[in-house]
């Protein structure tokens, strides 16, 4: 059976994503971005190609490691300005029926009470189609700006990523029964407190009793992106991520990498494919090769390598003002994402990086690779993909905004559909129901399913205590 293509639009609410200098382009409307007009019409090309979903990338502080200063970037775009992602989806979910909309969200900064709040409210609003990328931050301007001396250390923001997750899955799973809402017009009751707990949380970060604000919404706990590829990234990807991330300049890279997640998922006491597997992409499409090709070489004329530099210090922690164009790219271990310099370096032993390369190759797309070519060139790269490194999807990078995703929705996705590698339609339902076809709530195989039966101040039936009693041993009311 052919497997299907999923695909994400990989975006971000600033002018400067990926493709560094793109904005200054006579067909790029990325200055737009402050609009909902900007937005609304992104989200109704998407859904009428059929995407997945808009996932919508972030970064709290600014990549200032370059030079030492924050110059370069604030020059070039590079991911600065760059507003809240959360704040679009409404306007979007309000202009699509289908388009899923995943938010990417730093734990690092926030109480994740507060957190858990806005997640809900975000799936009632859409109708079950948010998801939640989770992140821990890599940069040191992030902590600085929150009023810290310098940001946590790597490991130790995935073990408070852990407590934090403990935390938003019993305030999403556990505080409300599914029959809480009564609606009792009769009687005036709305809730039945009976059915509504306080959560009890008493970890090594976070020290929480609350009941959560939100009745439970359609998906209750979002569906769960995570894109951590060092060791430690990879552990809580492979417990915690329905949808995982991965980047990559070439198969070589790529193809191992989705290997050891398939199988660090099998440790996990998780089936190998349950997880969905997307790596980043550019693609730009034209009737024919020659044409893409020609508007590729376009696109290289705007490219600020500053701007590059400029993102490629911030995700590697590594100052690259100091090092000479013509040295190779060697590993270092960086507090920023360890990985950064990995995907250039050792993880291809069949290429040596230069500085200077690297930079050429991230001005358009990052660190992921370029397709240019007609829509049956594309398709075939696509399916080469597919079938090499056993990715499910891919986050398609912008370049020229919105003319790279109208051209791939006008002329890539049909031949896609023609060859049956890509859905003729929507699945009902919910993003998760979508995404997994299976039901609306995470499935019994993920580290949720314990919180729905949590130990602490449980009668013997497993239930939370109710709101307004403590469960006191001995008391027949409470069963124990």
């Amino acid at each position: 059976m052919t497997k299907e293509i999923r695909l994400n639009a990989f975006v971000m609410n600033c002018i400067g994503h990926q493709s560094m200098g793109m904005w200054r382009h006579p067909r790029d409307a990325s200055r737009d971005y402050r609009t909902l007009g900007y937005w609304t019409g992104l989200a109704r090309t998407l859904e009428r190609g059929l995407f997945d979903g808009l996932f919508i990338a972030d970064v709290l502080g600014v990549n200032d490691v370059y030079g030492g200063s924050p110059s370069a970037a604030i020059r070039a775009a590079a991911q600065i300005p760059i507003n809240d992602p959360t704040m679009l989806v409404s306007a979007m979910a309000a202009a699509t029926d289908h388009l899923g909309f995943g938010v990417t969200c730093s734990l690092t900064y926030e109480a994740p009470y507060v957190f858990a709040r806005r997640m809900s409210t975000l799936d009632h609003l859409t109708g079950g189609r948010i998801g939640w990328n989770i992140v821990t931050g890599y940069l040191d301007s992030a902590a600085r700006a929150a009023g810290m001396r310098k940001q946590i250390a790597h490991d130790e923001r995935y073990d408070m990523a852990e407590d934090y997750m403990s935390v938003v899955y019993k305030l999403w799973e556990a505080s409300w029964d599914d029959d809480a809402i009564v609606q009792d017009r009769e009687t005036g009751v709305f809730a039945e407190p009976a059915k509504i707990r306080k959560i009890q949380h008493e970890g090594p970060y976070f020290q929480v009793e609350a009941i959560h604000l939100c009745e439970p919404s359609p998906q209750r706990t979002p569906v769960l992106y995570q894109a951590g590829a060092s060791p430690k990234g990879m552990g809580f990807a492979t417990r915690h991520a329905e949808c995982i991330f991965i980047n990559g300049p070439s198969k070589e890279v790529i193809g191992p990498y989705v290997r050891r997640i398939r199988e660090a998922l099998a440790s996990q006491g998780r089936a190998p494919d349950s997880v969905l597997i997307f790596t980043m992409m550019t693609v730009i499409a034209a009737p024919t090769d020659d044409e893409a090709e020609a508007k590729l070489a376009d696109y290289r004329g705007y490219v600020s390598r500053d701007g590059a530099f400029a993102l490629l210090s911030g995700w590697s922690g590594l100052d690259f003002s100091r090092l000479d164009p013509d040295e190779q790219v060697r590993h270092v271990k960086t507090d920023s994402m360890q990985t950064a310099i990995d995907r250039f370096s050792s993880a291809n032993p069949d290429k040596t990086w230069t500085i200077g390369e690297m930079a050429d190759f991230s001005g358009i797309g990052g660190a992921g690779p370029v397709i240019a070519g007609s829509p049956q060139r594309i398709a075939d790269e696509l399916e080469g993909w597919m079938a090499a490194t056993g990715v499910d999807g891919f986050n398609l990078a912008y370049t020229v905004m919105p003319e790279c995703y109208v051209d791939f929705v006008d002329l890539v996705t049909p031949e896609l559909r023609k060859r049956g590698v890509y859905k003729q339609t929507y699945a009902p339902g919910t993003l998760r129901e979508k995404l997994f076809s299976a039901g609306p709530r995470i499935g019994a195989d993920h580290p949720v399913s314990a919180v729905r039966a949590p130990d602490a101040e449980t009668d013997r039936f497993g239930r939370l205590a109710p709101v307004g009693r403590r469960l006191v041993p001995g008391d027949p009311a409470n069963g124990r």
